[in-house]
């Protein structure tokens, strides 16, 4: 079976986990935004690449939820000493793959080429695509007229709640990576996984041409609710979804997604809203989402992979 998974963020490295443990890692193309992508301290910084990438080598910090495990700071604590703002906090390895990435765009090397590199020296076997080649910054509108990145808005703002739209202009005018709209052509499923639906999946799907390969696609498409009982697990999913008038529910996220997907999991503690999710045409089940372990990560997967299975065959359970 191919798979194709659409990611960004901890929860869908977390997910991915489980993922490639449910499925053949060769079968597997991961989608992943890179409307977070910026420059700091000169060098080229793919938070959500990064993240999914050391996720499934084994080598995050799960403590911190990004960066490698074990790293040293003390390039940015000497940056830091010469007046320099860190609240970016890079550590010195992770600055080595940024630094690689950075090099390699210089040389003329496309982002997909270069992340596939990283991909292999971490001896990954699943493909690692970026959502487009080309810049793609998300921007989050703010009450009081400001338009920040969203890493600003996240990392050096602490996620403030009076947000009033996000601009996905930039992905909008962008065309996706080689390789992304063959590999959702090819799949026998599309898993989107428990990301911020605002500024992880919804970049994604405003690159030109992958949501029109996804409504060509015959693979059923199955979503995860980032949402539990009212709020996300982690980030600022709530006050994102609220600024751009969602309802912030695993209801609320299915709403969004219900004119391209045909299946949804919503987490059991959220079950009651089973009617609501069916009533959109969803094929929907209710079961444990909270990844505490790699156990429940790979269970969730195997759930949403046989959805898939049960739409594809026309018979879904009730």
């Amino acid at each position: 079976m191919n798979v194709v998974a659409l990611a960004g963020g901890v929860g869908a490295a977390r997910f991915l986990r489980g993922l490639v443990r449910a499925t053949a890692p060769e079968a597997l193309a991961i989608v992943v935004n890179t409307g977070d992508d910026r420059e700091f301290y000169g060098v080229h910084v793919s938070p959500d690449v990064d993240i999914v990438t050391y996720t499934l080598a084994g080598r995050v910090d799960d403590a911190r939820g990004y960066g490698l495990a074990g790293d040293s700071f003390a390039v940015i604590d000497a940056l830091a000493g010469y007046g320099h703002p860190t609240w970016f906090r890079l550590g010195d390895r992770d600055l080595a793959t940024c630094l690689h990435r950075s090099l390699r765009l210089r040389a003329g090397a496309p982002l997909s080429a270069v992340t596939d590199e990283i991909r292999r020296a971490h001896g990954l076997a699943c493909r690692i695509l970026p959502m487009s080649d080309e810049p793609c910054p998300t921007f989050v509108r703010l009450s009081n007229g400001a338009r920040v990145h969203f890493e600003e808005y996240l990392v050096r703002d602490g996620a403030p709640g009076d947000v009033e739209g996000v601009d996905l202009s930039a992905a909008r005018a962008a065309r996706a990576a080689p390789g992304v709209c063959e590999a959702i052509a090819a799949a026998d499923a599309i898993l989107v996984c428990p990301s911020n639906p605002v500024v992880s999946i919804g970049p994604i799907l405003a690159v030109s041409g992958i949501r029109e390969a996804i409504a060509r696609s015959r693979a059923p498409v199955v979503a995860i609710s980032p949402i539990i009982g009212g709020a996300p697990v982690k980030g600022p999913a709530d006050r994102l979804l609220r600024g751009t008038g969602a309802e912030v529910s695993a209801r609320g996220v299915a709403r969004l997604y219900a004119g391209w997907c045909d299946g949804f999991v919503l987490d059991q503690r959220d079950e009651s809203q089973l009617p609501d999710v069916r009533a959109l045409g969803l094929a929907a089940r209710a079961v444990d989402t909270l990844m505490r372990d790699v156990a429940i990560s790979e269970a969730l997967a195997r759930t949403c992979l046989a959805l898939a299975d049960e739409i594809r065959r026309g018979r879904p359970r009730a």
